[in-house]
């Protein structure tokens, strides 16, 4: 399997380290969606990351999909979204509130970066909603020593991703459980081994 994308994009990192803590093999394209658009365009049309091309040629181009297909890949007492209710539905909630904030914070990035004059009422939408989701997740958090799953990879891959891409956004003192998640969790293996500091696009 190819995984396309770098790994500052939060969407590509979940992804990669779900491949690493599974033991699946793959070779990582770190291709940018802006200097290597064409690279990815023939396996993605829509030129996203992360994108995954299966052994067969077969691209996988959202990262929940590409999740679901790879724990289909292990068994299930492996698989790192639970499989029974409501724990499962639980998760799933978690790891979109997760995503949504990555999405919102990857708005925010290009709103402020790539146009001469940002605005403000945009803006403004995005910050509510990013501090919104992460009360929400904050909420949702199990206690330290829960198991590790999708949903808080998720959760830990968007936190340094929005503190490297927008210092000083995220109140990190009022979010004590997902400050303590990232931070354990940023200490592991897997995380180390996945990681790339934010390189924001020309």
């Amino acid at each position: 399997m190819i995984l396309i994308g770098q790994y500052d994009s939060p969407f590509v990192r979940r992804v990669g380290i779900a491949l690493t803590l599974y033991g699946l093999p793959f070779r990582h394209e770190p291709w940018s969606v802006f200097g290597d658009a064409d690279l990815i365009r023939p396996h993605n049309p829509l030129t996203r990351v992360p994108t995954l091309v299966l052994d067969g040629g077969e691209s996988l181009i959202d990262s929940h999909m590409i999740l679901d297909h790879l724990d289909s890949l292990v068994e299930p007492g492996r698989r790192l979204f639970p499989q029974a209710e409501p724990a499962r539905r639980r998760a799933l909630k978690r790891a979109a509130l997760a995503t949504g904030i990555g999405d919102k914070a990857v708005a925010l990035f290009y709103e402020q970066r790539l146009h001469q004059q940002a605005s403000d009422r945009f803006v403004a939408r995005c910050r509510l909603q990013i501090a919104e989701g992460w009360r929400a997740l904050e909420a949702a958090q199990a206690g330290p020593g829960a198991d590790v799953g999708h949903a808080e990879i998720a959760a830990a891959a968007v936190w340094r991703f929005v503190a490297e891409a927008h210092p000083g956004l995220t109140d990190a003192a009022a979010l004590p459980a997902l400050a303590a998640l990232s931070a354990r969790l940023e200490a592991t293996p897997a995380f180390r081994a996945v990681c790339q500091p934010f390189n924001a696009p020309a």
